[in-house]
C-alpha cells in the first residue's frame, strides 16, 4: 500500500479557519504562515476556540507580510505586519512566554467586536523566539506545542464508521493528512519522508473539547462528539489521542500527492 500526502492545511491566526493548500514551504517554525499570529486577552494570554468557538469563523489569508481577514457580519480587514519598532507584549501560550509584536488598534477593535470581549492580535516576527518543550534546538510557532500535526485519512474513516453522523477532518485541525495507510498507522511511525523532507515523530496528539466545535457553525456539538466516541477506543495513559505531532528534519517544499515513506 502506497501512502501519499492527501492534503495540507495552515491556520495563519491560531484557532481560526484553516486554509487548504496544494503546496507549502517548510521553514524553521513549521509550515510557512502557519499560526504566526494569535489572539490574546487583556492578560496577554492566548485565546483559542476552546473558550471562544466563534474564532473558527474568522478567515485569515496571508497577504505579503500581513493578512486579509473576514468573518460573518464583519467588514473585511487588512492587517499590516508590525514594522518591528512598535509595541511588543510578553504573551503566554500554555506555559511559554513569547515576545510578540502587536497589531494596530483598529485590528484589536475588530477582533474585540467579533468575539464580544477585549482581544488583541499579536504576531510572531523575526524577533520572537519559542522552542518545542524538551527540545530546545527546535523552533515552533504559536501552535499548541509542535510544528506539525499529521493524521491519516483511514483514522478519520474509522472514527466516522462509529459516529451517527460523519465529521470532517477539519474538526482535528491537522497540517498534514496522509492517505493510503492503515487506521492509526501514524501511531507507530518513528520517521517519515514526505517528498524530500524527513520528519521525526514527537508525541501523540491529545485531544480536547476543541474537537467538538463545528468549523462551519462556530458552536460546540451538543452531543459532545466526536470526543465522546473517541473516549471509547482512543483513551491512553496520556489522554485521548488522535493523530501524531511531528518535527521536520529538513527545509523545502511539500506538495499534495507527494509520496509518504514510513520508517
Amino acid at each position: 500500500m502506497q501512502s501519499i500526502l492527501a492534503s495540507i492545511h495552515i491556520y495563519p491566526v491560531k484557532s481560526t479557519c484553516g486554509l487548504d493548500l496544494q503546496s507549502a514551504v517548510i521553514d524553521a517554525r513549521g509550515l510557512m504562515h502557519d499560526r504566526r499570529w494569535m489572539v490574546v486577552d487583556a492578560d496577554n494570554r492566548f485565546l483559542t476556540g476552546r473558550q471562544l468557538p466563534r474564532l473558527v469563523l474568522v478567515r485569515a489569508i496571508p497577504d505579503g507580510d500581513g493578512l486579509r481577514v473576514d468573518a460573518p457580519s464583519m467588514p473585511d480587514l487588512k492587517v499590516l505586519a508590525p514594522d518591528g519598532g512598535g509595541e511588543r507584549l510578553p504573551v503566554t501560550v500554555w506555559d511559554d512566554v513569547v515576545d510578540a509584536a502587536c497589531a494596530d488598534a483598529d485590528t484589536d477593535a475588530w477582533f474585540s467586536e467579533f468575539l464580544g470581549r477585549s482581544a488583541r492580535l499579536v504576531m510572531m516576527d523575526a524577533q520572537s523566539a519559542r522552542t518545542v518543550a524538551s527540545m530546545d534546538a527546535d523552533d515552533v510557532s504559536f501552535a499548541d506545542g509542535y510544528p506539525f500535526l499529521a493524521i491519516s485519512q483511514a483514522s478519520l474513516d474509522g472514527l466516522n464508521a462509529r459516529l451517527a453522523a460523519p465529521i470532517s477532518i477539519k474538526r482535528f485541525r491537522p497540517n498534514l493528512v496522509i492517505a493510503g495507510c492503515d487506521p492509526h498507522a501514524e501511531d507507530q511511525w518513528q520517521r517519515i519522508r514526505i517528498g524530500a523532507i524527513e520528519f521525526e515523530a514527537a508525541k501523540p496528539c491529545t485531544r480536547c473539547v476543541f474537537t467538538t466545535v463545528d468549523p462551519l457553525l462556530g458552536v460546540r456539538d451538543p452531543s459532545g462528539e466526536p470526543l465522546r466516541t473517541l473516549k471509547s477506543y482512543r483513551r491512553t495513559h496520556e489522554g485521548i489521542t488522535f493523530g501524531m505531532n511531528w518535527i521536520a528534519r529538513g527545509r523545502g517544499e511539500i506538495r499534495v500527492g507527494d509520496r509518504v515513506e514510513a520508517y
